[in-house]
């Protein structure tokens, strides 16, 4: 098995900033809950705060293609589609993850 990762750019329409956070907060939490689901991370760009990267780990490309047959990315989709102006996704498998020697608190 290769872990993989999926990035998926996305800028919101002016002023969907907060809605499209807690839209994606909501469905990241019950996709989290998925079989093969590692990690989930929103980022926003620091210069452009319409401009964001959804980040995901999963443990093989297998459990993140069930995920995009699934009804989870459909309800993912068409709630932050209605925000969204343009989105861009790229999968990658991951080769070396290494971890520095402290992680601060979020």
């Amino acid at each position: 098995m290769t872990r993989v990762r999926t990035v998926l750019a996305m800028r919101t329409r002016e002023g969907c900033e907060q809605q499209f956070e807690e839209a994606w907060l909501s469905a990241a939490t019950q996709i989290g809950t998925l079989d093969g689901c590692l990690r989930q991370d929103l980022l926003r760009d620091i210069n452009d705060p319409r401009s964001y990267l959804i980040i995901s780990d999963w443990a093989d490309r297998e459990r993140l293609d069930a995920f995009g047959r699934s009804e989870h990315r459909d309800q993912l989709l068409r709630v932050v589609g209605e925000l969204r102006d343009s989105a861009h996704r790229n999968t990658y498998h991951v080769l070396h993850s290494l971890r520095g020697d402290t992680e601060e608190p979020r």
